[in-house]
């Protein structure tokens, strides 16, 4: 069994969930979201926590047992607190700007490489090499995450790059001349 799964989910004030059959949708002062749960799962709103139980007992629903807790427990703090992932860009002549909602990186190609993020997604720029996204659903905020960094991921030897705030690469020793 699952001691994830077995974890109750405590709604914070202001949280309100809604469930119709095998549909839970979270809303909260940042938005709403929803999940379909399996048919194996069972859910319940007591005392303002979720409760979630297994119907059948098998190597499938024992494994979404877990997962569904933690994607109901990730709707929850979305809605309330939102989740926010930070990238850096090094590398001489590196940069990147914000046109309107799209985010455009200058990383060393030819040309300018332009993402344009979800409705529900927001990117800032700091400073020409930092880079927010934020958002309430934490997928889709990891998602775009790595979506820009694997525009030009950092590289070992020279350490160029996009990378993860707080993000170690280690360095490696060059071709040996002689």
């Amino acid at each position: 069994m699952s001691r994830i799964g077995k974890k109750s989910i405590t709604l914070p004030p202001g949280i309100k969930s809604q469930i119709k059959e095998s549909k839970i949708t979270i809303t909260g002062p940042r938005g709403k979201l929803s999940y379909n749960l399996s048919k194996m799962i069972n859910i319940k709103h007591e005392n303002n926590q979720l409760e979630l139980s297994l119907i059948k007992t098998n190597k499938e629903s024992k494994a979404l047992y877990g997962l569904s807790r933690t994607i109901i427990n990730n709707m929850v703090i979305g809605v309330s607190k939102g989740f926010e992932k930070k990238l850096e860009i090094r590398g001489v002549g590196y940069r990147c700007q914000m046109d309107k909602t799209n985010l455009i990186l200058n990383i060393g190609y030819s040309h300018p490489i332009i993402i344009k993020p979800p409705k529900d997604i927001s990117i800032k720029v700091e400073d020409n090499v930092n880079i927010i996204i934020s958002g309430i659903n934490k997928e889709q905020v990891g998602q775009i995450a790595a979506k820009i960094r694997s525009t030009r991921p950092p590289e070992p030897y020279k350490e160029k790059g996009i990378r993860y705030s707080g993000e170690i690469i280690r360095k490696k020793v060059g071709k040996a001349g002689k």
